[in-house]
């Protein structure tokens, strides 16, 4: 049997466990800005650029991950500081659609 290897949390986030951007609500939806492809970025950061390609939430990135949704938020948060993803506001009220995938994705964590 084989076992993956354990990636401690603190250690994608170098030890930090609070994000730099507040705000960061689990359904706020990120934009990866066309240049973040060709960043030099490392693993958690650049599959995040790769998703965000399309509009993702917290929620989606974190059960994509399977990361942690405060180590998602520290990581997005530092790829917002870097000008390489942008965070848009939903729309005033959520559709039903949008909550229950919201429900599953924090679910399949």
């Amino acid at each position: 049997m084989s076992e993956d290897p354990v990636v401690r949390p603190f250690m994608l986030t170098n030890g930090r466990t609070q994000p730099l951007h507040d705000g960061l609500r689990i359904e706020t939806q990120l934009y990866a800005e066309p240049a973040a492809l060709s960043a030099p970025l490392r693993f958690e950061a650049r599959r995040i650029v790769e998703l965000c390609q399309r509009p993702r939430s917290i929620a989606d990135l974190s059960s994509a991950l399977g990361a942690p949704m405060g180590v998602v938020r520290v990581i997005v948060a530092d790829l917002l500081t870097q000008g390489l993803v942008r965070a848009g506001e939903m729309p005033g009220e959520l559709t039903t659609a949008l909550i229950e995938r919201i429900r599953d994705r924090v679910r399949a964590l």
